[in-house]
């Protein structure tokens, strides 16, 4: 799985459909990981910075997979993540870590967009995130237009904007951690979930990550 410069850019003009090949959806066969091993996988530090809300001696930790092109992950960015942020995440009984797993080459132009808005500051990382969620849509017809939209609410210029997507190291580092899920951690699909290392595929509801948080809880 390799994505070019080249491609990526194809991916911000009329022609990105050519380029869609380069970046194309996974699928994978093969046996479930046992939890204990799996939660030292994901805890094993990707290419790219981890981007975390919570304490980092919360007795729970929420790994999120996601592309910003999943439509269930906008779902749950919208519809569960604000409670389960003020319920766990602000009271320090849940660490969240977000990973990008782009289906496409416009998530993957998405996500490095949010990454040079962030500069590794959390805070900015997830609002991008979330402005991004919130035009989805627009995101995947006119793809270059709102990168650039969201790119200028945010303070980048058309310039800054252009050359954040011609980063050809940070679209690898990017791919390198997609593979490594791919591959090593059974990531087939988005979203998925590790709470504290078990894997949980497919859009949760608040009730039911709730449940499963309070039972880690517990123990």
């Amino acid at each position: 799985m390799i994505v070019t410069r080249r491609a990526l850019a194809a991916a911000l003009s009329p022609a990105w459909l050519a380029a869609l090949a380069h970046f194309a959806p996974l699928y994978l066969t093969g046996g479930a990981m046992a939890q204990t091993a799996a939660a030292g996988l994901v805890a094993k530090p990707p290419s790219l910075p981890d981007m975390a809300l919570g304490s980092g001696k919360a007795p729970v930790t929420v790994v999120e997979y996601a592309s910003m092109t999943c439509p269930h992950c906008a779902a749950f960015e919208e519809n569960v993540f604000p409670v389960l942020k003020s319920k766990y995440i602000d009271t320090g009984k849940v660490r969240f870590v977000f990973r990008e797993f782009p289906l496409d080459i416009k998530a993957a132009a998405a996500s490095m967009l949010a990454r040079c808005i962030a500069r590794n500051d959390a805070g900015k990382y997830f609002g991008a995130v979330n402005t991004l969620f919130k035009l989805q849509g627009q995101l995947i017809t006119e793809t270059k237009d709102t990168l650039k939209l969201i790119g200028k609410q945010a303070g980048m210029t058309e310039g800054a904007v252009e050359t954040c997507e011609k980063d050809q190291s940070l679209l690898d580092k990017l791919t390198a951690d997609r593979k490594f899920a791919y591959e090593t951690l059974k990531v087939v699909a988005t979203p998925t979930f590790f709470i504290n290392g078990e894997m949980l595929k497919g859009a949760m509801s608040f009730e039911e990550i709730d449940e499963k948080i309070e039972s880690l809880s517990r123990r």
